[in-house]
């Protein structure tokens, strides 16, 4: 009874599924992140800004993100869950996540009425 019922969930395409979809999340992505980058057009000069936030995964309590636009930039870290754990306007490139503990955090950057969101890991 119980090799039948462990025969079934060996056979079962939803669940071959989301074990290989569970094995590359866990085990592979990690080592495949680094600093990362994104990239938008502005409206007015139909330019790309490039959006760098490292070290990815952040070990220490300070991240660093740039950007070719100067100026102030608003910062929203979201928890796994939608939860706004961190907001803030920074005008340097540092930005303090000591706050933060170990985990998966999303960061949404806002500048010039665009928003880009990165992933972050805390360690």
């Amino acid at each position: 009874m119980q090799v039948r019922k462990y025969l079934l969930l060996l056979c079962c395409p939803k669940l071959i599924l989301m074990r290989i979809i569970y094995f590359t999340l866990i085990l592979l992505l990690p080592f495949f992140v680094s600093a990362q980058s994104a990239s938008f057009d502005q409206d007015s000069a139909n330019q790309e800004v490039k959006f760098d936030l490292y070290p990815n995964p952040a070990f220490d309590n300070v991240v660093y993100i740039t950007t070719d636009v100067p100026g102030p930039k608003e910062i929203a870290i979201f928890d796994v869950f939608g939860k706004l754990v961190l907001q803030q306007v920074v005008r340097e490139s540092r930005l303090d996540i000591s706050k933060l503990d170990p985990g998966v955090y999303m960061v949404q950057l806002k500048i010039n009425s665009k928003n880009v969101t990165r992933k972050l890991i805390v360690k």
